[in-house]
């Protein structure tokens, strides 16, 4: 008896195909320039960390905080010279008038607190930072939560 039969060879070339041949497809790995890190952006370049942040389901009127850093990726101080809030519960520390600077790979923190409603429901909340970046003047950091009611 054949280690091999007839009936199981096409099961073993299909194996082989998918298994072996994406090797051979996807080439030697080398290091190249596309393996090494983009350099720094030339300029302030404004990035948040987390970009948006969702408290899943909470309860009405509970005070949410969640800390985002203000990250700089350029080459330049990045300026953040204001901060605004897309209604009065939501609020930022530090307070308005926001002023801070952010060297080049450099991060500020931005603490964020949301009130939540009195009325169940999804809401979604936006903080806007405004900075020197020139290819991003306005960061829009966006917040949602999902107030449920309170059980009796």
């Amino acid at each position: 008896m054949p280690l091999l039969s007839r009936r199981h060879l096409p099961t073993v070339l299909a194996a082989f195909a998918v298994l072996v041949v994406p090797v051979f497809l996807a080439g030697p790995r080398s290091s190249s320039a596309q393996d090494k890190p983009a350099p720094p952006a030339e300029g302030p370049r404004i990035a948040v960390e987390p970009p948006s942040f969702d408290f899943g389901k909470v309860l009405p009127q509970k005070a949410l905080s969640r800390q985002f850093n203000i990250r700089n990726f350029g080459t330049k101080d990045l300026v953040v010279d204001g901060v605004t809030t897309s209604c009065g519960c939501t609020v930022t520390d530090p307070a308005p008038p926001v002023k801070m600077v952010v060297k080049p790979g450099g991060t500020g923190p931005l603490r964020v607190t949301l009130t939540t409603p009195a009325n169940p429901g999804r809401i979604s909340k936006s903080v806007l930072v405004k900075s020197n970046d020139p290819e991003r003047a306005t960061f829009e950091i966006k917040l949602q939560a999902t107030v449920v009611a309170e059980t009796p």
